[in-house]
């Protein structure tokens, strides 16, 4: 008699399948390849701040002029900026061996500075502006010392026209106390000449600005001086 044959089955196992373990040197490779991923992660993070931070200062900068700029050539006619620079051209020009200005050109100053320090005072601006310095020229003729002392004497003649609260139209307080705490003179001789000697002899402000990480100087505060003589007129 023909009965239907099986294959024969395999010896039974109550055990239960056992579980991988990955051996210890695997495991220390494979915490080390993960530690030096996130290390490069983090470095490249880092790298990449240290990068960016200088060129996002620089375009605050550039952004801060470009107003400047902008401002000058739609309200001040004649007024040139030029890189750091503002150039007042005919506007402010001095008689050879004075330091004195008409009243037009001080009143051009009047109305021109207040105007510089609404966009310093900006929230864009005012995170890395710093100061104005305000240079003043001397032509060719004469000395070098004695021209290094007139190109600073019309520097000062400006302050001079900017503090004095006793013109027709005077600066506000708030804008006298900026001029005192934020502006120097400077002065060039016949350094930097124009074409011409009456060009030469002017005056120009150049702005300033914050370096990468630099933090604003702690000013003194003050109280302002309510009457002016200046002391180029004594």
């Amino acid at each position: 008699m023909l009965g239907i044959r099986t294959p024969p089955r395999g010896p039974e196992s109550d055990e239960a399948e056992k579980p991988f373990w990955i051996s210890y040197s695997d495991l220390m490779t494979a915490l080390m390849v993960l530690f030096l991923v996130a290390m490069s992660v983090s470095l490249f993070s880092i790298t990449q701040k240290v990068i960016s931070g200088p060129e996002e200062h620089r375009k605050k900068v550039d952004v801060c002029m470009a107003e400047v700029e902008e401002m000058t050539r739609r309200d001040f006619p004649g007024v040139e900026v030029k890189g750091h620079s503002v150039s007042f051209g005919t506007l402010a020009l001095f008689a050879t061996n004075k330091h004195k200005l008409d009243q037009a050109a001080e009143a051009t100053l009047r109305s021109y500075v207040p105007r510089v320090l609404d966009l310093a005072r900006s929230r864009g601006c005012g995170e890395v502006f710093k100061r104005v310095i305000v240079e003043g020229f001397a032509s060719q003729s004469g000395t070098y010392i004695h021209n290094l002392n007139l190109s600073l004497q019309r520097a000062e003649r400006v302050l001079c026209a900017l503090l004095d609260p006793g013109v027709g139209e005077p600066l506000s307080e708030s804008d006298r106390r900026d001029v005192r705490n934020l502006f120097l003179v400077g002065g060039s001789s016949f350094n930097a000449l124009k074409s011409t000697d009456a060009e030469s002899q002017r005056i120009e402000l150049k702005l300033e600005f914050l370096g990468y990480g630099e933090t604003r100087e702690t000013i003194r505060e003050a109280p302002l001086d309510q009457t002016l003589t200046c002391p180029l007129d004594r």
